[in-house]
């Protein structure tokens, strides 16, 4: 596999820890019962749950960029040394997001957020040239 889908394949696993967290502490915050409805009113979660769902929510909109930059790299057969040093970069920021965003470390969530999002373009950018 090449470095680009292993951190895209670790970008997935960490959605998934993210989910987890936030459906844990959501359920904390709402219940059970209301966890297992149906959810016709909208549930607005605060503190650490909701900002894990914030959060959550974030990385699945980069993680959409992320994933299509990885592919036209991976299929276009353009990988290099700095593709895989920028996927492992967006990665480190995707880690790094889940405590600034939930530990609200400002101005730092914004920094991390927008180094992954860079880390990105320049992925983007690499497959076009």
């Amino acid at each position: 596999m090449t470095p680009e889908l292993t951190a895209l394949t670790l970008a997935a696993l960490l959605q998934v820890l993210q989910f987890a967290a936030y459906s844990v502490t959501a359920q904390m915050q709402v219940g059970t019962k209301k966890a297992l409805s149906p959810r016709d009113t909208p549930v607005q979660l605060t503190g650490k749950a909701g900002r894990l769902q914030r959060a959550m929510n974030n990385h699945f909109e980069g993680l959409i960029l992320f994933g299509i930059a990885v592919m036209v790299i991976t299929y276009s057969g353009q990988g290099n040394g700095s593709t895989a040093i920028a996927c492992a970069i967006y990665l480190a920021a995707r880690v790094l997001y889940v405590p600034a965003y939930v530990f609200g470390w400002v101005p730092w969530r914004s920094l991390i957020w927008a180094i992954g999002f860079t880390a990105t373009l320049y992925l983007l950018l690499s497959a076009l040239m």
